[in-house]
């Protein structure tokens, strides 16, 4: 597979780009699709009735104010299942490369393992924390009616049936079909009709994939470029270690989500790797050479990203 991505521009805020190969490549083989899914009761909902009593006090129209309930009050554990819903949904993004407005991402499948393992590991921890929010529920029930006084509607609550009903957390993983995989009989006019239909799709669903790299690191490595930006004590910048981590983790993705085989993404993965693989956050901040000449490789490697039409 040797397609070349070319001619990015910048529309909108959106990375945008052609495969310059009239054929596109099957990528079934270094690619899948996964569809991840997660359900959750929020614990929050309008309460009509305050909402107009908010409006009517302030002498407002009806509608312009509106007061929404924490149905279980300070509830910590069912807080720390939703910002664990976050970060899962976070991580899921960063692994994968977006596919199909319908939730279906690009998982490259030389990181299939790792975004695997990570994501079992996550859905087995919100897992238990379900059932614990499950199993506290009526307790918790008690207490939230304690806390939300005469705006506690016992009808705003959903049974324990109900509630376990509302949680869901699935992950699919779906074959990537090839560009030509049609299994139909409509006639050799219609099949071909279709074919060239997906061809056209197929096209512009891998290089939006390919383009979501192309941002984040651009995105990682000018965030770098800036904070390296300054020469001395007297200008000195501060920067979290995370900053080399983000520039590390997008060198991996170069490599393991270059699924087209696109040499010019290669050869700035390598420049990257050779520039800023071993160097330290803290070495950055403390040697003024080494932070100079980190900064010129990143520029460089920012310089030969395909070329922006901003």
């Amino acid at each position: 597979m040797t397609s070349q991505l070319s001619t990015l521009s910048v529309q909108s805020g959106e990375f945008v780009s052609e495969l310059t190969n009239n054929d596109v490549s099957s990528i079934a083989s270094s690619a899948m699709l996964v569809e991840l899914s997660i359900s959750q009761w929020t614990g929050r909902k309008k309460d009509k009735r305050a909402s107009s009593d908010v409006t009517s006090r302030n002498y407002a129209d009806n509608g312009v104010a509106s007061v929404n309930k924490k149905l279980m009050g300070k509830w910590e554990k069912l807080d720390a299942l939703h910002k664990l819903t976050g970060s899962i949904r976070n991580a899921h993004y960063s692994m994968t490369m977006p596919w199909s407005d319908t939730g279906l991402r690009l998982v490259a499948t030389a990181k299939y393992f790792k975004y695997h393992q990570q994501m079992t590991e996550m859905q087995t921890a919100w897992e238990t924390l379900r059932d614990e929010c499950i199993a506290e529920y009526d307790w918790e029930l008690s207490s939230a009616q304690a806390s939300l006084g005469d705006l506690f509607l016992s009808t705003d609550y959903p049974t324990v049936s109900e509630l376990t009903n509302k949680f869901a957390f699935r992950l699919s993983y779906i074959p990537l079909p090839e560009a030509g995989d049609f299994r139909v009989d409509i006639g050799n006019e219609g099949n071909e009709q279709i074919k060239a239909h997906y061809k056209d799709y197929y096209s512009r669903q891998l290089t939006n994939a390919m383009n979501d790299v192309w941002q984040r690191t651009h995105k990682a490595l000018s965030a770098m470029s800036e904070r390296l930006d300054y020469a001395g004590a007297e200008t000195k910048k501060v920067f979290r270690d995370s900053l080399v981590d983000n520039v590390v983790e997008m060198i991996d993705l170069l490599d393991v989500c270059n699924i087209t085989q696109d040499s010019q993404m290669s050869k700035i993965k390598n420049d990257l790797d050779n520039a800023l693989r071993g160097i330290t956050p803290d070495a950055l901040r403390e040697d003024n050479y080494l932070r100079a000449e980190t900064k010129r490789a990143v520029d460089s490697a920012i310089a030969s990203l395909p070329s922006l039409d901003i």
